[in-house]
C-alpha cells in the first residue's frame, strides 16, 4: 500500500485562492442579517431569544468546505509517495565453510541457517525469483533463480559443509546469477583482476561468441564498461548473504560488496554466531571460531543494506521475517492529487445541498 510521505502546495496560489473563503462567509452573514430566506428559509444567524443552532447553518458550512477544497486543488497540490516496488530476484548466498558446524547457534549454524532460509523462501510473494549460492572455498551456483519454491528448499537441504570460505566470491557468483545481462567479469573479478563490468554483446551465462576469423574482416567486439548506478538503486534484485563473517580465500569481499554497490544491488548481511564463538575439533586440532561482525556490517554499509546478527535459531527466524519486509524497498513518487481535492470538495457540496433539499424541498 502507498504512505504519504508529504504534500506540497503552489503557496502563493493557494494563499490568495484561500483568502477568499472569509469573503464568503461574510456574503452568507450579511444575507443572514438582512433576513433573507431564499437560500435558508428557516435561518437566522440570531435572533431574538434565540441561541446559534448549528444544524440550520450546517449545509452552509458543508458548501464553504466543499468550496475550499476545490480552491486547493486550483492550486494543484503534489503529494510524494512512497511506493513498494517489485522485487524480482533474492539471491540466498549462505556459508557453507566448516565453521559453520559451530553449535554456538543450536542445533548448529548450518541448520538454524538453513531452517531460517526455509522460513524466508516459503514467505516471499509468488513472483519473486528465489536462488541459492553455497559459499565455502569456492562459491557455487546451488539453484538458479527460480519461481518454484520446492527447488529452492531441496537445494537449501543439499548444503554440504567444506574447507575455505570466500564470502567475496559468493557475491560475484550472485551477481552473475541475477544480472545475466550486466557484462560482469566473474572469472577476471574472481581471479583478482577487478575489471569493472562490461557488455560483451552477449548475455552472461549464454555460450562465448566464437571469434571472428581474420579472413571475414570483422574484429570481435570489445568491452564496453557501463556506467556506475547510485548504491541500492536496483530494486528489481537483492542479495542476502548468510555467515559468520570469516572469509579466508577469494577476492576481498569488501571489494566485491563495491562491485555490487556499482549495480545497485544491496546485499543484506546476516551474521550467525557469537562474538565469543566456540571451539572446533577436526583431525586433531583445535581451533576457535567467532562472529566477525565487522566485515558483514561493512558489506551492508557499502551496498546501502542493512546488517543483523543472531545466536540462537529463534533470533534468526525473526530475523529472516523482517528481511521479508525490508526486503521490498521504497521508492518515492511525485504525484498531483488535485483530482482527490475536487472529489472531496464536490463531495461536500453535494452533501450541502442534499441536506437543504431534504430539509426544506429545494436548494434555493
Amino acid at each position: 500500500m502507498p504512505e504519504w510521505h508529504s504534500i506540497q502546495f503552489v503557496w502563493p496560489r493557494l494563499l490568495w485562492l484561500l483568502a477568499t473563503l472569509p469573503l464568503w462567509l461574510g456574503l452568507y452573514i450579511a444575507w443572514q442579517r438582512r433576513g433573507v430566506q431564499r437560500a435558508w428559509p428557516s435561518a437566522s444567524l440570531v435572533s431574538s431569544g434565540d441561541t446559534f443552532r448549528f444544524t440550520r447553518h450546517a449545509p452552509a458550512l458543508l458548501m464553504l468546505l466543499g468550496l475550499g477544497g476545490l480552491l486547493v486543488a486550483i492550486a494543484r497540490p503534489q503529494a510524494i509517495l512512497l511506493l513498494p516496488s517489485r522485487i524480482d530476484t533474492v539471491m540466498l548466498a549462505i556459508d557453507s565453510s566448516g565453521s559453520m558446524r559451530a553449535t554456538d547457534v543450536q542445533p548448529s549454524r548450518i541448520e538454524a541457517a538453513q531452517a531460517a532460509a526455509k522460513s524466508f523462501v516459503l514467505g516471499q510473494p509468488g513472483q519473486v525469483k528465489l536462488g541459492v549460492v553455497s559459499v565455502a572455498g569456492a562459491a557455487a551456483l546451488v539453484q538458479a533463480p527460480t519461481d518454484q519454491r520446492d527447488l529452492v528448499i531441496q537445494a537449501l537441504d543439499q548444503l554440504s559443509l567444506q574447507p575455505g570460505s570466500a564470502l567475496g566470491s559468493g557475491i560475484v557468483i550472485a551477481l552473475h546469477a541475477m544480472l545475466p545481462g550486466s557484462g560482469l567479469d566473474v572469472r577476471g573479478l574472481i581471479d583478482g583482476e577487478t575489471s569493472p563490468p562490461a557488455s560483451t554483446g552477449a548475455p552472461l551465462g549464454g555460450p562465448t561468441p566464437a571469434p571472428t576469423s581474420p579472413t571475414s574482416g570483422a574484429a570481435p567486439p570489445k568491452p564496453v564498461s557501463l556506467p556506475k548506478v547510485p548504491p541500492g538503486s536496483n530494486t528489481a534484485a537483492a542479495i542476502v548473504l548468510l555467515s559468520d563473517g570469516q572469509s579466508n580465500v577469494g577476492p576481498d569481499a569488501l571489494k566485491m560488496a563495491q562491485v555490487a554497490a556499482d549495480l545497485g544491488v544491496r546485499v543484506y548481511t546476516v551474521g550467525v554466531g557469537t562474538a565469543q564463538g566456540t571451539v572446533l575439533k577436526a583431525q586433531g586440532m583445535q581451533m576457535r571460531v567467532k562472529l566477525d561482525e565487522a566485515s558483514l556490517k561493512k558489506i551492508a554499509e557499502i551496498t546501502k543494506a542493512e546488517y543483523f546478527s543472531v545466536d540462537k535459531r529463534e533470533d534468526l527466524l525473526q530475523i529472516y521475517q523482517s528481511l521479508s519486509s525490508k526486503i521490498v524497498l521504497k521508492k518515492h513518487r511525485r504525484t498531483e492529487v488535485s483530482a482527490l481535492c475536487v472529489l472531496l470538495g464536490m463531495l461536500l457540496v453535494c452533501w450541502g445541498c442534499a441536506w437543504v433539499w431534504w430539509r426544506h424541498g429545494r436548494i434555493v
